[in-house]
């Protein structure tokens, strides 16, 4: 007979509720993503509604009556119910709970930069390069291919996809797309929808007057050579003087290499601030900025409806409850953000309240970890909430990501941040003698003597994340 065995194992398993996945989702979002997930909330679920800011209705009143505000900014509505198997739940009491229905509104930024000040029109890059697509002498499938092009042309002014692959996206001969493209290279700006820096380099050089021999030459026969700046072998491979090739390198550097940087539609350009803080009289205070959140609610009527569903259809019940349930969740998880926006704001300014009373030169060094145990929370849940926010302070739109470095001890043992050491080299390789720059170890004995216990390795690492070259192709002669 066989032997039957039964064996147990414990396994640890987490499973996120949809309550919690839709949090994690929103405290993500950075405001004008927010204001769009909102809208299209409002358009897919009938059970929520935009009411006016002055609404006047029971329910604005009721809504007004039980937010809290201030210091005592809601933590959350009551924890989530149960909500399959409408029998087990008592809707009314939920339904007749406004914190779990209703969500208003409180701070919109308005500055007087922006009151009322009428905006021009301003053409964007593409805009500017469709227009002349249109005035060239180009057949309709040539228009096609340009339009193609240009739709791929980043903001830094380079194409992004290969010619090849234009050419088959469209079914049209590589030599058209070719052909087009070098026509919108000459396009203005100069140099644009080029595909890497020595195309786009070499296409300005071809439009200088008088020609530009040398620089042309460089670029397209010894490019190692001059990116690393190697002057004297240039001049010998090349069989020229070398004031020849500094002349032609000064040439070079008048040049654009990021010919669609400064064209730009200015909404593209303009960061609206999650945060606004600020010093009034002796107190650091911290708004949320609700931007153009519309104030909502779940529609009465629908309510109604839900509440008496005798003689529905099944089916009409399963759809009521799950648009229920969906809209409840949606205004629990808008409270939620708001509520852990404003603690991790808080806390962020009572740590950092030296930088925001006399600006970023007295950063503190902090890390999410210090927020994270300050206001019991995640450092997952306050990596999201920091990441792509803003906040407006008296001193300029931050990154919430900005107050966060690591800790750097200075010869009388106090702890600084390592964005004032950033702040400082970027200053003295900025004054640097362009002809003879200063080398890493140089500039780490020039820290060490302001009393910054730095390494010549952390110096070099400091400099490449701010995108500094090294000594030899800093120098300028």
């Amino acid at each position: 007979m066989q032997e039957l065995k039964q064996e147990l194992r414990l396994r640890q398993e987490l499973a996120l509720q949809p309550q919690q996945i839709l949090r994690s989702e929103l405290i993500q979002l950075p405001l004008l993503e927010l204001e769009m997930r909102v809208k299209a909330e409002l358009e897919e679920n009938p059970f929520l509604e935009e009411i006016g800011d002055s609404d006047d209705s029971e329910l604005a009143d009721e809504c007004a009556a039980i937010e809290p505000s201030g210091e005592d900014e809601m933590e959350s509505p009551p924890a989530d119910r149960p909500l399959e198997g409408a029998r087990e739940v008592d809707w009314e009491d939920i339904l007749n709970d406004a914190d779990q229905w209703a969500y208003r509104t409180r701070t919109r930024v308005q500055t007087e930069d922006t009151i009322d000040i009428p905006q021009p029109a301003v053409d964007t890059l593409d805009d500017h390069l469709r227009e002349q697509l249109r005035f060239d002498n180009l057949t309709s499938e040539e228009i096609a291919v340009g339009e193609e092009i240009i739709g791929n042309i980043n903001r830094d002014g380079y194409l992004e996809v290969a010619l090849e692959d234009i050419a088959q996206d469209l079914g049209c001969p590589l030599e058209t797309v070719t052909r087009v493209h070098d026509r919108i290279l000459r396009y203005d700006p100069i140099g644009i929808g080029a595909r890497d820096l020595r195309e786009c380099l070499l296409v300005q050089l071809e439009t200088r007057r008088p020609p530009q021999l040398v620089a042309k030459r460089m670029i397209e026969e010894f490019w190692d050579d001059f990116t690393k700046k190697r002057f004297e072998s240039l001049a010998e491979k090349m069989g020229v003087a070398i004031d020849e090739v500094r002349e032609a390198f000064g040439v070079i550097a008048r040049l654009n290499p990021k010919p669609g940087e400064g064209s730009f539609d200015e909404k593209q350009n303009y960061v609206i601030p999650d945060l606004i803080i600020t010093k009034v009289a002796d107190e650091i205070v911290v708004y949320l900025n609700d931007g153009d959140i519309p104030n909502f609610q779940i529609n009465p009527a629908y309510r109604e409806m839900f509440l008496d569903r005798k003689g529905t259809d099944k089916e009409v019940r399963e759809f009521l409850t799950r648009k229920f349930e969906s809209a409840r969740w949606f205004i629990n998880a808008i409270h939620q953000r708001r509520t852990t926006m404003l603690r991790t704001a808080r806390a962020i300014v009572q740590r950092q309240r030296e930088f925001f009373e006399n600006g970023p030169s007295h950063l503190k060094p902090m890390i999410l970890a210090d927020i994270a145990a300050d206001i019991g929370m995640d450092i997952s849940t306050i990596s999201r909430v920091t990441s792509g926010k803003y906040a407006q302070t008296d001193w300029g739109v931050f990154e919430l990501k900005y107050f966060f470095s690591e800790r750097i001890e200075t010869d009388t043992g106090e702890e600084v941040s390592n964005r004032v050491i950033k702040a400082r080299l970027r200053e003295l390789i900025e004054s640097e003698d362009k002809a003879n720059p200063y080398s890493d170890q140089a500039l780490t004995e020039m820290l060490n003597r302001e009393g910054f216990k730095i390494r010549r390795r952390t110096v070099a690492k400091y400099r490449e994340q701010m995108r500094i070259p090294v000594k030899r192709l800093r120098r300028q002669l």
